[in-house]
């Protein structure tokens, strides 16, 4: 018997809503990911709400992996171009900060990579990559039965992605692990 067999009803479910929505994402699409973030010159993300914490994550794990990763909205967030990758997510879709991002990044010549539980809800039209990540998010949730709430098991699934996308990043380039760690902050 694991600890997973152990948890209680809601949690076993919970995990069970995140497990999901990890595993909906393609093992060949994290490593395509991947790819295009090694590709870029430079790399900015942004979500709203919870999802921007989590993208916020992926950026700080990019930069330890040797990236130049950037979070929109920062003042310290450079122009981006040609040979730029914007990481978008909005799992419901169709919020206007995004889909105004979107569209500075396409004017401004840089790739859009765009994270969704909808996929056809804007702006996913206007990316060049749009990966779907299947969990209910506040689109869907109503008279829904799962145990988390509103999008969370969209967000949470999306730190653990971030993960996985970054160990693909980290792996490609075959630093070793302390590499990395000289790159975290020792400012704590």
């Amino acid at each position: 018997m694991t600890t997973y067999d152990r948890l209680p009803g809601d949690a076993a479910r919970a995990v069970d809503e995140i497990a999901a929505a990890v595993g909906s994402v393609p093992e060949a699409e994290l490593d395509a990911i991947a790819g295009e973030l090694l590709a870029a010159r430079r790399v900015a993300c942004y979500a709203p709400g919870r999802e921007g914490l989590a993208l916020r994550g992926l950026v700080m794990r990019l930069f330890h992996a040797g990236l130049d990763a950037h979070y929109a909205g920062e003042m310290t967030c450079p122009a981006v171009g040609k040979g730029d990758v914007v990481v978008l997510s909005c799992g419901p879709g169709r919020l206007s900060t995004v889909e105004a991002l979107a569209g500075v990044a396409v004017r401004a010549g840089a790739r859009v990579l765009y994270l969704t539980a909808q996929p056809r809800n804007p702006p996913a039209g206007r990316a060049d990559r749009v990966v779907r990540i299947r969990a209910q998010t506040m689109a869907d949730d109503r008279d829904s039965t799962a145990v988390l709430p509103m999008g969370s098991a969209y967000e949470i699934a999306l730190f653990v992605l971030a993960d996985l996308i970054t160990n693909r990043v980290r792996a490609h380039r075959s630093e070793p692990a302390e590499m990395s760690r000289s790159r975290h902050t020792n400012l704590e």
